[in-house]
């Protein structure tokens, strides 16, 4: 016999076997996942999800597809968070500290509660790469970000309504467009795809049978 333990999903009590993650325990009790779905495997960041246990006063953050149900878990998604993401052009701004004044003051009223630090389920320090953000150090902030899935679970926890993925998104373009080395053997390749060599593969591999395909994806050469 396995193991079951009671969870609560938008309320509804449901008996699942323990073993299963939060996104395959609410499909074993019958629920049809189109919206807080995607990879599985944690590097999408769209099944954020809130639980509490039972007894427990704690609120506490996580993602469906990599987290264990737990008894008396009492769970709600998190599917989209509507965080405010500003337009710019990027050949318009420029890697200076005025720039996130303008796009997103809202990171200077930062209090430095640290709620979405504790809250990132991908173990980032946040509330630091804000802190670079703030400085204009946005190699820094790029690269302390970089891990970010942008699963909006720091954006929902901030007394302040920064929306912390997109200033990371920011500072990661910045860096890569006006700070960050020119990657030479990239602007190659680019040239390559539009000058049409790589066609004739392409259309090789179009025509082979999924399974084939399915072979070579798994048994790629992958640079480490």
């Amino acid at each position: 016999m396995q193991d079951m333990v009671n969870v609560y999903f938008y309320g509804k009590k449901y008996s699942v076997p323990a073993d299963l993650t939060i996104m395959a325990a609410m499909e074993y009790a019958g629920y049809r996942l189109v919206r807080g779905c995607g990879c599985r495997h944690g590097f999408c960041g769209a099944c954020a999800t809130i639980y509490r246990i039972k007894g427990n006063n704690e609120l506490k953050t996580c993602l469906a597809c990599q987290t264990q149900v737990q008894e008396g878990m009492y769970i709600a998604t998190l599917p989209f968070f509507p965080a405010d993401k500003r337009n710019y052009d990027m050949e318009e701004v420029s890697p200076k500290q005025r720039v996130m004044m303008d796009l997103y003051p809202e990171i200077y009223s930062c209090i430095g509660c640290n709620a979405c630090t504790k809250g990132c389920p991908q173990s980032l320090n946040v509330m630091q790469y804000i802190a670079y953000a703030q400085r204009g150090d946005f190699e820094k902030c790029a690269e302390e970000s970089f891990d970010c899935i942008g699963c909006g679970i720091c954006t929902s926890r901030c007394p302040a309504g920064i929306s912390h993925p997109m200033v990371g998104t920011l500072a990661r373009r910045l860096t890569g467009k006006y700070i960050a080395p020119k990657a030479e053997h990239l602007a190659k390749r680019v040239e390559e795809i539009h000058s049409g060599a790589f066609d004739d593969l392409i259309e090789q591999i179009m025509e082979k049978p999924i399974t084939e395909m399915k072979e070579l994806y798994n048994n790629r050469e992958i640079e480490k």
